[in-house]
């Protein structure tokens, strides 16, 4: 299971770019999406709708009162760093949502307490 210390080691790091998604990116996607599914089952949160992309992807966070979230992560090749320190989060009414409330950005070790905040207003 990945913590949180194995993404960090990608901080500063240059992808690979090209018309297929790099080896260097699927290994980092799946680090960082397992590393999500950790955290929502601490809170006892599931982690729904993972769409993977080129060099970027999206999921939703659901609670056990069936509210969601969205969250995304921007092309790691164009923004570096921004999947760690500006992750957008914003309520969702269900995990085919992807338009759902107002923009929110987060860090990644503040996912958790941003998250929770925002159920509240789902």
């Amino acid at each position: 299971m990945a913590k949180l210390k194995d993404l960090e080691k990608y901080l500063n790091y240059e992808f690979s770019t090209g018309c297929y998604t790099g080896e260097d990116y699927k290994t980092f996607q799946t680090k960082y999406i397992n590393y999500l599914r950790s955290l929502c089952k601490e809170q006892g949160w599931q982690l729904v709708n993972v769409g993977r992309n080129h060099y970027c992807f999206s999921a939703f966070l659901q609670n056990n009162e069936n509210k969601y979230l969205y969250i995304s992560i921007s092309d790691v090749r164009f923004w570096q760093n921004e999947w760690y320190n500006r992750i957008l989060i914003r309520t969702a009414k269900s995990e085919k949502d992807y338009h759902g409330g107002g923009n929110n950005h987060t860090t990644l070790p503040e996912l958790i307490e941003k998250a929770k905040y925002l159920f509240h207003f789902a």
